[in-house]
């Protein structure tokens, strides 16, 4: 038996169930499956949209246009059999983040396609990101338009059976905005643009047998509409398009809708409101098996005057 055949067969089965179109000869993990909740409901195209701490997840660059602290976290379940949950806790400029998925029963295969013995399965994935402006950098001269630079590093273990693997990946990432403009009566706002270079290097190691990550490129486009409606595309050369629609008739309250392009088409859809800060976001997604369901709360501490509760702190301590 092969390692790497036996790891290839059985992460295919499983994760074909979540949209993830892959091949076994390539090391398919917890980062392969689309991230957060909000985004993933119109379309996971969120490359160009600085949002909260799901920003992590698609560009490190644009955590550079965070005002303030956000955590987020979700849960969901996979076809009754597995388990993915994710947390991500971000600042201005910065962002870390944990993904774990695990799973029981899952059927092994040996170098022949023979089914052997079933096993368990687990992933957990590690996030650090960064993203700075010019304007973070005085050295740096004015270049007259709005840019930030970003790379984010993911680390990776893995159980699968008695075998146990390790790796990490380093992403790199570009955002820019440009300025608004009108089309007539309708006004153009928040115009996004996004470029990320996906492992660009970095692998997994399973004992002695190494697997490097692909690589990918991706390029992302956003602009609000009237000041309620986004849009946004994400293409992948790794082979998946994506692409968004996200209505907001009032600061509190998001509808989401969404294609993903990838093996097949996806329909994604989403809610979001926000209650003071408290952001609870609904997503669901189709896949070829079974439908999926998300749901996260965020905590965004944007408005937080950190000043002003040290000095009530301090008012209130002897």
């Amino acid at each position: 038996m092969t390692v790497k055949r036996t790891i290839g067969w059985m992460l295919v089965a499983l994760l074909v169930g979540m949209g993830f179109s892959g091949s076994a000869q390539l090391p398919v993990t917890v980062l392969d499956i689309d991230p957060g909740v909000g985004l993933l409901g119109a379309g996971g195209a969120g490359l160009s949209i600085p949002r909260g701490a799901e920003t992590l997840y698609y560009n490190p660059a644009a955590l550079s246009q965070l005002p303030g602290i956000s955590f987020s976290s979700f849960y969901a379940s996979y076809l009754g059999v597995a388990n993915y949950s994710a947390f991500a806790l971000s600042f201005p400029n910065f962002g870390v983040a944990a993904l774990l998925f695990n799973s029981g029963g899952i059927q092994g295969y040996d170098a022949d396609g023979t089914q052997t013995d079933t096993l368990a399965f687990a992933n957990t994935g590690f996030m650090f990101g960064a993203g700075l402006t010019p304007s973070d950098l005085p050295f740096l001269p004015n270049l007259g338009f709005d840019f930030a630079l970003g790379a984010r590093v993911k680390g990776l273990t893995a159980t699968i059976g008695e075998v146990t693997g390790a790796g990490f990946s380093v992403d790199l990432g570009f955002w820019s905005e440009f300025p608004g403009t009108r089309f007539g009566s309708i006004s153009v706002s928040d115009i996004g643009l996004a470029v990320t270079v996906v492992n660009m290097f970095g692998a997994i190691t399973y004992d002695t047998v190494q697997e490097s990550f692909a690589m990918d490129i991706q390029v992302g486009f956003s602009a609000l509409f009237m000041e309620t409606l986004r849009a946004a595309v994400d293409l992948r050369l790794g082979g998946s398009t994506h692409f968004g629609l996200a209505y907001s008739p009032m600061p509190t309250f998001e509808v989401r809708a969404g294609l993903i392009a990838r093996g097949g088409i996806s329909i994604t859809a989403g809610l979001g409101v926000n209650v003071e800060g408290f952001l609870i976001d609904y997503a669901f997604v189709t896949h070829s098996l079974a439908a999926t369901h998300r749901i996260s709360l965020t905590l965004d501490f944007s408005a937080l005057d950190l000043g002003s509760l040290s000095r009530s702190l301090r008012r209130l301590l002897p």
